[in-house]
């Protein structure tokens, strides 16, 4: 089956042309003019934008109590075809049998986009970090660790987070870490509960912004005295981001991505009445306005690479798992839903406010994310030889935000009420239409794991 869309201006990462693009089975086979005669149907894009699928870097299906791939036909209608999904290590089994393990039972038969896995330490011991040069053979290439959670099983203390600099960087495999400062948090957490300021607008007072930037600062040095690459992931702040922007300028290979809700929501949202802002309790905090505005410079600037959705619609939703600390912030499961609404979310209140261009949309959005997994250019690019997946985006759609149009299963939306401008009207996923104006016509179980190759983008002009 070969497609051919037509008449479209597409967008890539570093511009945008007309012309048109020839699908054949699950790849794209041409890209010019004059092509119609090699297509079995012909799909018109007049006056839309043709992007690559996005590539949602950095997303939780079925850990820490949130939904799985049984809602990710929500990323397909929001134009994403590929995410990243982070694999909790159980105890007592190795890191690379954790994936082997998680993919058989809660991917394989259910995924219906196409997945690239990356590896969480839960159990440092020297087993785990000896998986970590075989992780490719099991298409993973990146490992994350957390600094916060001081006393759970996933909490890193430095000594791991150095051993595994030491390690991935002989592999190829990039080192990701959660950066807040876990010791200062368990100590404002007791206080602030300790005063009786139990409601959620405290929330953020428990996670300061320098206890992310100082715990950023730590990793930076971590990877300088391993001399490792090192990603951070959902950076919130300009302290946090300026860490990384000092340390790249004097060689250092540290990188950084934020999340859609640090570009559009703020620190008042937790202040909302009624527990409403249980809603936006996710980790690192929401920040001030003005960290939000800087976030965007900063993407516009390059000092940050990225912007995922860090989806997580816990099991329960608002109405159950959310309101598990009414009586305590403290116990309100971090996360939110997001990877419909994240390429909606970034064009209308990224490109549509003039904050940033069409191609750095699609260099955040898609192409980057897709050199940061090490899945490039498979995924995340409008080229010959790539993966068909491809949005045909309508920029004239107008619309509203809402949960009532939303697959994410849940029963909020944290972007509810806000205006929607632009939609994917059209997305092809390895050459077959997924969905259409926001209802999904693709299958459970049509997604693919994307094996990814060490030596990512963290790795460009690495030298050991």
């Amino acid at each position: 089956m070969s497609i051919l869309i037509k008449n479209g201006t597409i967008v890539t990462s570093v511009n945008e042309y007309k012309a048109d693009v020839l699908i054949e089975g699950e790849k794209i086979a041409a890209i010019g003019t004059g092509l119609e005669g090699r297509a079995d149907q012909v799909v018109d894009a007049s006056g839309k934008y043709v992007f690559p699928g996005g590539v949602d870097e950095h997303l939780h299906y079925n850990s820490f109590s949130s939904l799985g791939y049984e809602t990710s036909d929500a990323a397909a209608v929001g134009g994403t075809t590929t995410v990243g999904d982070f694999v909790v290590q159980p105890k007592g089994i190795g890191l690379k049998d954790s994936i082997i393990k998680y993919k058989k039972e809660a991917v394989e038969g259910k995924a219906m986009v196409d997945y690239v896995l990356h590896g969480i330490i839960m159990d440092p011991t020297d087993q785990s970090f000896n998986d970590i040069p075989f992780m490719p053979e099991v298409g993973v290439a990146s490992v994350k660790l957390f600094m916060a959670y001081k006393g759970m099983d996933y909490y890193a203390t430095d000594d791991s987070i150095f051993k595994a600099l030491q390690i991935a960087k002989k592999c190829g495999v990039t080192i990701m870490v959660h950066a807040e400062n876990a010791d200062i948090i368990d100590v404002k957490v007791k206080q602030l509960l300790a005063a009786g300021k139990t409601g959620t607008e405290n929330f953020s007072l428990s996670r300061p912004i320098l206890c992310e930037a100082e715990a950023t600062s730590r990793a930076v040095y971590m990877a300088k005295m391993a001399n490792a690459p090192l990603f951070v992931v959902h950076v919130t702040n300009r302290a946090a981001a300026e860490v990384l922007r000092e340390a790249r300028a004097e060689g250092v290979q540290a990188f950084g991505e934020t999340c859609t809700h640090y570009l559009s929501l703020n620190d008042k949202n937790l202040e909302k009445p009624n527990f409403e802002g249980a809603k936006y309790v996710c980790n690192p905090p929401l920040r001030p306005q003005e960290d939000v505005d800087y976030l965007w410079e900063a993407i516009r600037n390059g000092w940050i690479l990225a912007v995922s959705s860090d989806h997580c619609a816990v099991i329960g939703g608002f109405a159950i798992a959310k309101h598990r600390g009414i009586n305590d912030f403290s116990k309100i499961p971090p996360g939110a839903p997001g990877v419909q609404d994240r390429l909606h979310m970034i064009w209308t209140y990224g490109v549509e406010k003039g904050k940033i261009s069409r191609t750095k949309f699609v260099d955040v959005c898609c192409t980057k994310p897709a050199k940061i997994c090490g899945i490039y250019p498979q995924k995340g690019e409008i080229d010959v030889g790539s993966d068909a997946d491809i949005v045909i985006f309508d920029p004239d759609y107008k619309g509203v935000f809402s949960n009532e149009t939303s697959l994410h299963d849940t029963d909020y939306n944290a972007f509810e009420g806000f205006e929607q401008i632009g939609r994917a009207e059209k997305v092809f996923f390895r050459g077959n239409l997924v969905a259409e104006n926001g209802k999904f016509l693709g299958k459970e179980g049509q997604g693919q794991q994307v094996m990814a190759k060490p030596y990512g983008l963290c790795y460009d002009g690495f030298r050991e």
